[in-house]
């Protein structure tokens, strides 16, 4: 007896039964992706848009750098209890990182933290500072100086406005006091949302401008 061919129709059938199996299968595959996706990088409060920095900046007032006479990191009381046994710096390491597991006195155990400065990551807390956008000095010298103890606390610790953001250590520390005329982040690619920070802060604070500090930033946002 002559051999059998298969019709079309099975043929067919086998197709969709094939296709089917595949669809389910990359289904499950893309389940199992979106599971085990890393969750989104936190970060601090959206700053203000270029456009209202740019009017913000309009309003601060220009005058000379005051003098740092007088300035002590210990006149701005920081890291103070937020809340439980959580000070502010491991509220912003919890905030700023990602899968941050803490221990009974709140302090990060685990997690990884991502560098906005520089684009690095780090996988211990030790790595990362707490950078304060307007620097404690800076702030001194454009009008601090005239604040109470408890107001240069607020700002110290200001986790509503964008004043802090955990970063790499030695990036932070050779910001130091400088304002955005002497320095910026290494990655260029956030310059923009730092500029918007730091103006936001600022103008917050009624705090002033020197004329070089106000031409460099409104130089750096037109472009943003």
């Amino acid at each position: 007896m002559p051999r059998r061919t298969p019709t079309t129709p099975n043929i067919y059938a086998r197709r969709r039964r094939t296709t089917a199996a595949l669809t389910t299968a990359l289904g499950a595959i893309a389940t199992v992706t979106l599971l085990t996706a890393p969750t989104a990088q936190a970060a601090p409060p959206t700053p203000v848009t270029a456009a209202t920095a740019r009017t913000y900046l309009s309003e601060l007032t220009v005058k000379a750098e005051g003098s740092s006479d007088g300035y002590s990191r210990d006149k701005f009381p920081h890291w103070i209890t937020q809340s439980g046994t959580c000070n502010t710096r491991e509220v912003v390491l919890k905030r700023d990182g990602t899968n941050v597991q803490t221990g009974s006195d709140c302090a990060a155990t685990s997690g990884s933290w991502y560098s906005e400065y520089d684009g690095a990551t780090w996988t211990a807390s030790g790595d990362v500072d707490i950078d304060h956008v307007v620097p404690l000095s800076q702030a001194w010298k454009s009008g601090a100086s005239a604040w109470t103890t408890a107001q240069r606390q607020s700002f110290a610790n200001d986790l509503t406005r964008p004043q802090l953001i955990a970063v790499t250590d030695n990036v932070n520390q050779s910001k130091g006091d400088q304002d955005p005329a002497e320095w910026m982040p290494p990655r260029a690619a956030y310059a923009c949302t730092y500029l918007r920070m730091y103006v936001q802060v600022k103008h917050y604070y009624a705090l002033s401008v020197d004329s070089a500090e106000k031409s460099a930033i409104q130089s750096k946002l037109s472009g943003c």
